[in-house]
Formats: C-alpha cells, structure tokens, sequence
C-alpha cells in the first residue's frame, strides 16, 4: 500500500472563523495572542481528521510584517506560542508531524521588492526561530523564483527535510502569482534541491495544470493543497481576510475530487489551504484509503 503524506488543511483561515473575532492583518496570529485555545483546538481537529503534518500557526509572524501590522519584538514570543501550541496538540500522536512556516514575507500573492541577500537573511532567522521544534520546513505559499530560491537555501542549512510550495495564478496558466513560469521555478528547484516541489494557496484547477509541468519535468516528489476562494486580487499587504470570499462549489466531497485526480497523476503529497476544513482533510482521508493509500507524514 503506498502512503500519501497527508497536510493539514486551511489552519489560518479555520482559526479566524472560529475566533468570532473581526479580522486583523497578522490574521490567525492575533487570534493567537487573544486565544490559544482556539488555535490548539484546530491542529487537533485536523489531526483527528487524518492529517499527519501540521504547520504551526506563524505564517504572518514575520519581522517584515510585524513592523507593518504589529510590534518587532513580538518576533520571537509568537514563534514560541505557535511551536509550543503545535506541540501540545500533537503531544502522544507519534506518527503526527510538525512543520515549521516559511511564508511570504512581506504579504501573500505580492512579490518582494528587496534583494535576495535580504531575503535570505530574514528566512535564516525564521529557519533560527523554529529549527529546535520542528520535524521539516515548508516554505509555501511562495509567489517567486527568487524567493523560493531563498527560502530554500535559509532551510536546508536546518538539515532538516525542506518542502518548497509556489502559489500559482489562477488566470495565466504556467504561471506564478510574481509573472515568473512554472518552468522557471522548477529549473530553480533543480539546483537547489527541495525535498519536495508542490503548489498552494492558488484554485485547485490552477494547481492541476501546474502539476503537469512537474509530471514533465521533475524527479522529486510533488503534491499541492488548494485554496476555495474565488479570487485572491482584493487582498493586499496589511489588509484582511475578510476582503475575500469562498466558492460555494468546494465542498468536502468536491475537494477530495480534485485532490484525488493530484494523486491519481503522482502527487504524494496533498492537503488543503484557505478555505479547506477538517471536513475537508477527514473525506481526502477516506478517499484515500478507499482507493488503497495510507495517509502518514513525510519522509525525505
């Protein structure tokens, strides 16, 4: 039987829902800070849902955006609260593994201006901030050659198994969010050597045909986790979640088709970003195993 790592699903977009609180551009983050609980209550509930990689809870915990929308010296605080709440929730489930959170750094489907040195330097210290306290790095949601190249490099200094993700447009197709082709990145990936190539964050029919440059061009393993919302231009670094809206035809058993074909084709790694829910991860689960995989975690 051939295992499928199985990630988690949207867990920033899930912890603002549940928070009921209104919507601030550090996102699930601040619901941290106010509400703990609400944060471990979900990795659990994607755990129990079948998934057994979850990414802790630091995606807009950055210095770049901590100086926008926060305070600097929150940097290393957040970090610890999110690896310690990562943590708990997974305490006694040995199969179940943590990945630490490189994302965009400046804001998601936006380009860095900076240089790369820049770049770099600021995933060398998120790398820093989370090495001790994780199994594997995934540095996703990334919108450029560049700054997967970076996020990359930053990450295998840890030694510890790095998962590059690119999020895709979702009107040019072969493209990424930054103008950048597929083909592009996947040279990048080539040199740089990722232990794993997927794509994130864009519509799941996005992610289909980004997939099939991988199946053309690749060796390394690859997957990808979609979002369900039905248009990401609204948002803009420091503004809110709330400037977007979900698709109405993404259901459980909608999604788990489109995550199914992924595998179907050679994906080994799939799960779900914004919008996607335990419900969501807990049918891919049973898809899976009906069709003779096992869900587990990842191995390099």
């Amino acid at each position: 039987m051939k295992t499928i790592t199985l990630l988690d699903g949207g867990l920033g977009q899930e912890i603002q829902k549940r928070s009921g609180r209104p919507a601030h551009p550090l996102w699930s983050a601040k619901v941290m800070m106010e509400q703990p609980e609400v944060v471990q209550d979900v990795h659990q509930d994607f755990i129990r849902a079948g998934a057994r990689i979850i990414t802790a809870n630091n995606y807009t915990v950055t210095p770049s955006r901590l100086q926008r929308d926060g305070e600097p010296g929150w940097l290393q605080p957040m970090h610890r609260m999110a690896l310690d709440i990562a943590q708990a929730a997974a305490a006694g489930q040995k199969d179940v593994q943590i990945a630490g959170c490189l994302p965009p750094l400046v804001g998601s489907y936006t380009t860095d201006s900076r240089s790369f040195e820049d770049i770099r330097r600021e995933y060398e210290l998120l790398v820093a901030l989370q090495a001790g306290q994780v199994s594997l790095f995934l540095a996703e949601t990334i919108p450029s050659v560049r700054e997967g190249r970076a996020a990359v490099q930053a990450a295998k200094a840890s030694g510890k198994p790095v998962l590059l993700s690119f999020s895709l447009s979702d009107k040019v197709p072969g493209g990424l969010r930054s103008g950048a082709s597929v083909s592009a990145a996947l040279r990048m990936a080539e040199e740089e050597g990722p232990d794993a190539l997927l794509f994130n964050c864009s519509c799941p029919e996005a992610i289909t045909e980004g997939m099939a440059y991988v199946r053309r061009q690749q060796n390394l393993p690859y997957g990808g986790y979609a979002n369900a919302f039905t248009s990401v231009d609204a948002l803009q670094p420091g503004g809110t979640v709330d400037a977007l809206q979900a698709r109405t035809d993404l259901g459980a058993k909608a999604y788990a088709k489109h995550a199914m074909r992924w595998v179907r084709d050679g994906a080994t790694i799939v799960g779900g970003c914004c919008e996607v829910g335990p419900g969501h991860i807990a049918w891919l689960r049973d898809e899976l195993r009906g069709a003779g995989y096992v869900p587990g975690g990842f191995l390099a």
